[in-house]
């Protein structure tokens, strides 16, 4: 009986141990299934799922707009005073709703599209109507103070008088974003005018099929593969994708890079948590600091800074003079509320009061896929004015003042129906396989200690009993 017991034992010990090697042996294997399935299907080729959400309008994307309440605009124009703002908002609009166009799969591995660009107003989003009116910025007059040559200075200030313009006018939150006819330049100027009708692209994108860590680089933007605006070969480079989507299986020590046309340059983020969306875990990467720092603490900054009169010999940081890109229009991009910015950049606009966790751009994406699952781009559109001797409405206000015009936040997130297709189809798999493994190797290696070590305790008792009947 002893020594039937003792066999089962050992059987049980080798069972068990069959069972850990096996779960040990479906590690790698597993592993080698995941990663062959995932890198099959983000390739963008019709047929993947990646193609699928790429190719589609997907998740509805929304832009919430706050603009700037100019307070005191008389006391700004006629006694140079500080300007004081209040922010209003949000006015929020739907955008990229529209699916991607002319759609172009080359064969060098790289597909090619357009990105129609569209807004929708959504008064349950907002807090009042397009109508309202604000007190802001006079587009039309630092954009031809800086256009318009020197020797014709005069010129624009009888065009402003016989206009009876101000460098502060009420406008309708509409017409402020989207345009409006300005006399004295004669022509349509808005925020975002253009915007309704036009495309940003074409883009040109690596599928992955050939290398996956290249899926959805840019390769080409505009027909270009560097952008002509800042002259300089670092600046002008388009690094990385357009944030929708990164290489699968991602490694928190390396930084994301992602090209954006709203502030003609490409950034990188930096992982800074791990956070949940509706049951997905997903790695939150951030802006660094250093994005906007001044050349002074972040030299690479260098090739940024083309007027170094209006940023103090390039010290000022927290801004981004986009005039290179904007037809010469004095444009300046910052995070809203000039967040990481320059103390000075808030001395002279008073009202702003940055934070971290409402002003900064984040993106969620899920790790083994790379897909981008929600995201907060935040910006801040200024315009610089300075003062002048020749234009009277400029006359006694502060040289080189950048000020706020309105700051939104893009923003979208994965659907409730999205992500638990996501789960299903991707998650659920992975997280059977991983339950598989792991329970085979702990209860093969468990099975195989309990049963080793009663067949030990089987076989001590029964030699003990040898040895006292002899």
């Amino acid at each position: 009986m002893g020594c039937s017991c003792k066999h089962w034992l050992i059987a049980g010990a080798v069972l068990g141990a069959l069972l850990a090697v096996l779960g040990g042996i479906l590690i790698p294997v597993g592993d080698s299934v995941i990663r062959d399935t995932v890198r099959k299907e983000t390739v963008i080729e019709p047929g993947t799922t990646a193609y699928e959400i790429w190719s589609s309008a997907g998740v509805p994307v929304y832009r919430q707009f706050w603009l700037f309440d100019v307070q005191n605009p008389l006391e700004v124009v006629e006694n140079g005073s500080t300007p004081v703002v209040v922010e209003r908002g949000p006015y929020t609009y739907k955008t990229r709703y529209l699916p991607k166009e002319n759609i172009t799969v080359h064969r060098n591995g790289t597909v090619a599209f357009l990105l129609p660009a569209g807004a929708v107003f959504v008064p349950s989003m907002s807090i009042g109507q397009e109508e309202d009116r604000i007190t802001a910025l006079n587009l039309g007059i630092p954009a031809a103070h800086a256009l318009f040559p020197e020797k014709n200075h005069k010129l624009l200030n009888i065009l402003i008088s016989i206009n009876n313009a101000s460098l502060f006018q009420s406008r309708t939150v509409k017409e402020m974003l989207w345009g409006y006819y300005d006399p004295v330049t004669m022509r349509t100027v808005g925020v975002f005018y253009p915007y309704n009708g036009t495309f940003d692209g074409y883009y040109n994108v690596h599928t992955g099929k050939e290398d996956i860590s290249k899926v959805g680089v840019i390769d080409r933007w505009k027909g270009e593969r560097e952008l002509p605006y800042w002259k300089d070969n670092y600046c002008d480079m388009i690094n990385g994708t357009d944030a929708s989507s990164f290489a699968p299986f991602l490694d928190k020590k390396k930084e994301l890079f992602f090209f954006t046309s709203d502030i003609c340059r490409s950034v990188s983020a930096e992982f800074t948590d791990t956070v949940d969306l509706k049951g997905i875990e997903m790695y939150r990467y951030m802006l660094p600091p250093l994005t906007l720092a001044a050349p002074t603490v972040n030299p690479a900054n260098k090739c940024y800074c083309h007027n170094e009169n209006t940023t103090r010999n390039c010290s000022v940081a927290g801004v981004l003079d986009t005039s290179s890109c904007r037809e010469g229009v004095p444009i300046y991009i910052s995070l809203p509320h000039f967040l990481y910015g320059s103390e000075i950049l808030r001395e002279n606009v008073l009202g702003l009061d940055p934070s971290e966790t409402y002003h900064n751009t984040f993106l969620d994406v899920e790790p083994t896929t790379g897909f981008t699952m929600r995201f907060a781009k935040r910006i801040q559109i200024n315009m610089m004015y300075t003062s002048s001797n020749v234009i009277k409405v400029l006359n006694k206000v502060k040289e080189h003042t950048i000020f706020p015009l309105v700051w939104l936040n893009e923003t979208a997130e994965l659907d409730d129906e999205t992500a638990d297709m996501f789960k299903a189809e991707m998650l659920s798999p992975i997280t059977m396989l991983e339950t598989v493994q792991v329970t085979l190797l702990s209860l093969g290696s468990v099975v195989f200690v309990v049963c080793s070590i009663a067949a030990y305790i089987v076989h001590r008792k029964s030699k003990k009993g040898q040895d006292l009947s002899s």
